[in-house]
């Protein structure tokens, strides 16, 4: 696990957050976080890359990706967890059964954090999270802010 704060120049973070947060940024309500047995707790999600198909939107995280070492892309999505009035940690999961990098970039801070094989890593605006996603890790959502907003990049 590597922590990275002030990964992007400030004018480029503030341009993903803000258009990730923007009125015309396309969220899809998803009924659990981690498995559809997870139906306490939902989120919204924006496949930017998934299974080879681009969106229309993916060209605002090439700034990330150009400094992130990777051979393959295998997912990309943005992540929007509504302040829900107290911190829920969802349940532990593996984005793959099989071996893969994964890459959390947060676009705000707040006190919903991430817990990767036991350690907490605290929702830093411009912090990049490098990881193993085949271990176990869970997020959880925000008191202190209207959303917790990251995207994942899951990658080899």
């Amino acid at each position: 696990m590597k922590i990275i704060d002030n990964f992007l120049d400030n004018d480029t973070a503030q341009h993903i957050g803000d258009t990730l947060a923007g009125d015309f940024f396309p969220w899809y309500y998803q009924n659990s976080v981690t498995t559809h047995f997870d139906t306490d707790n939902f989120y919204f999600t924006h496949n930017l890359y998934l299974h080879g198909e681009q969106s229309n939107c993916f060209n605002l995280i090439i700034p990330i990706l150009k400094k992130i070492k990777h051979k393959k892309l295998i997912r990309v999505k943005a992540n929007l967890y509504p302040n829900v009035s107290k911190v829920i940690q969802h349940p532990k999961h593996v984005d793959f059964t099989y071996p893969t990098k994964g890459a959390l970039y947060y676009l705000n801070t707040n006190n919903g954090p991430t817990f990767v094989e036991n350690k907490k890593v605290g929702s830093v605006k411009n912090r990049l999270l490098l990881f193993d996603a085949s271990k176990e890790h869970n997020s959880a959502t925000c008191t202190d802010a209207k959303f917790r907003l990251n995207i994942n990049i899951n990658y080899t």
